[in-house]
Formats: C-alpha cells, structure tokens, sequence
C-alpha cells in the first residue's frame, strides 16, 4: 500500500460514517492529481465556515502539510548566484498551486458594489481558469449557495472540473459538479465537521503522490 493509498484508508477507520462516499472523495483525489498533471491550479470558494475552509485547504497544499517538501537539488541551482541564495533556497518549500477566491477583498467588494455580489467567485474563475486547466473546489452546506453554484456553473461553461463538498441532501452542487462529495449530515455543523478530516486527507493524499520522501 503506497503512502496516499494509507491516508485514503484511514480516513474511512476514524470516520466509518463516511464509507458511503468513499467513491466521490477517490474520484476527487483523481481529479486534483490530474489538474496538477496538466500544470493547473486549484480553486476553491465557499462563503461563511466554507470561506475559512477555503483558506485552510489552500495552506495546506501551498506549503509543506505533513511532508517538509525541501526543494530539489536543480531547483536550488537556481538561487547560488543569487546574494543570500542559500539561505532563501532552503527555506522555500514545493507548492501546490492553489488560490482561495474569498481572499480578495479588494475585488470582492468592488466586483459587489460595481457588479453584482453573487459573481464574485465567478469572475475568479473566468479570469483564472480562462486559459489555465484549473479545478474548482465549491463548498456550500446546503449545496445551493448562489455565488458558490454560479461559480461552478461558470467552471461547466469553461469545461473545467468541479467538486462540490455539501452535506447530504441534493442539490444544485450535486447536480452541476464533475464529482460531489455528500457528506452523510445534515445540519450545517456537523456538515462543517466532516468537511475538515475530507479535505485534510484529500491534501494529505496529494502531498504524498507529489512530494515522494
């Protein structure tokens, strides 16, 4: 068993609950794999506890998460003729290009004020993934926040993927994702909760495929 296969199958030992979806979540591990094949980056967007979520995930996977990630010897090449080189080589780390679209509060609020406030993560995603093969995280509880499914819609139009991380009823995220994860709740805690140790493991599973001690 590789190292992601390890993190996969003890996600499912401390939360059995979560078994039933255990396809979706390999399907998303697939899916983030493949957009940093290509060279794509990650977005992610959610509104509330999804929008610290969205944080969160993105420091996971911009910096060393359970892997120091040392740079390689060719990518410290780079920096010995560079004043101070050394030093900044090592202690720069790989990164798994990943951007959160709550963070902007600058565009955010001006998008709102001069636009309209439910296309904020939309406008991300045209203006990032345009031209770039990214994937798109949406998380919503309820599955139906308005700029979370515009944003996933935008990414359908620009044929990109998405995945949706929602509690368990349907919704326009389990309809309009590439994959959605379901999490077997209901109320918007606990909902909250099992998003964490999903993501965590999903950010774990990409570090160890990518990053190989």
């Amino acid at each position: 068993m590789n190292p992601a296969e390890k993190i996969f199958e003890e996600l499912f030992i401390r939360y059995p609950v979560l078994e039933p979806i255990k396809q979706d979540i390999a399907k998303s591990y697939e899916i983030i794999c493949e957009c940093y094949k290509r060279g794509g980056k990650i977005l992610i967007c959610g509104n509330g506890g999804s929008a610290a979520d969205a944080e969160h995930i993105v420091g996971e996977l911009m910096k060393g998460f359970i892997m120091r990630r040392e740079l390689t010897d060719k990518q410290k090449e780079a920096f010995k003729q560079i004043e101070n080189g050394e030093h900044i080589a090592s202690q720069l780390q790989g990164a798994l290009p990943a951007i959160a679209l709550t963070a902007h509060s600058g565009l955010n609020t001006a998008f709102s004020n001069d636009v309209a406030a439910d296309m904020v993560f939309a406008q991300q995603v045209w203006g990032y993934a345009y031209s770039s093969p990214d994937v798109l995280i949406a998380l919503s509880t309820s599955g139906n926040s308005v700029n979370v499914v515009n944003a996933v819609k935008t990414a359908c139009a620009l044929g990109i993927e998405s995945i949706g991380i929602t509690g368990d009823a349907a919704s326009a995220l389990s309809t309009l994702c590439s994959v959605c994860i379901r999490l077997p709740e209901e109320e918007t805690y606990k909902i909250q909760e099992l998003t964490l140790p999903v993501y965590h493991a999903l950010c774990a599973m990409v570090e160890a495929t990518y990053f190989k001690n």
